[in-house]
């Protein structure tokens, strides 16, 4: 099959994996916890989305040059994703942080006016995502891994 002949997109697909791989034993050797939750989620050390864009970007510029329109493309792609892993995505975590934050502070109110019923929070309503984006160290790691990965499969298939 044709497309699993892809190189550059295997790199990509398997940094992705990788990526969210490792940051389970990263959380560990930091909290001393193990969290396999942390493989399907979002943020944390390394960034999966630069890893991804990264080693795609450096495979494309094994296959096709520096000099290439699509070399030019994944670029500018892997940028814009980076840019917006420690943007958006990372002020949007940090909204819900205060937006949880404004919430348990309502119901601790509620509870000392009204009586609320004596249930724990995670009960009543799930927590808003926090975790969104990335620290520019957790992007840049994530970027360090994409390219050293690549680095690595054109190393041992070519």
């Amino acid at each position: 099959m044709e497309l699993f002949s892809n190189l550059p997109l295997m790199i990509a697909l398997f940094a992705i994996l990788f990526a969210q791989f490792v940051k389970i034993p990263i959380q560990y050797a930091v909290t001393r916890e193990l969290d396999w939750k942390l493989f399907s989620s979002t943020g944390g050390m390394p960034s999966s989305h630069s890893a991804a864009v990264t080693s795609l970007t450096t495979a494309v510029a094994f296959e096709h040059g520096v000099d290439s329109t699509i070399f030019a493309v994944a670029a500018v792609f892997a940028v814009i994703t980076m840019y917006d892993a420690t943007g958006v995505r990372f002020q949007a975590g940090q909204q819900a942080l205060t937006i949880n934050k404004m919430r348990n502070d309502f119901y601790l109110f509620m509870d000392e006016t009204r009586k609320w019923p004596q249930k724990k929070e995670e009960e009543r309503i799930a927590e808003l995502k926090t975790l969104l984006g990335h620290k520019p160290s957790e992007v840049f790691i994530g970027a360090l891994t994409g390219i050293a990965l690549a680095f690595v499969f054109y190393g041992i298939l070519r």
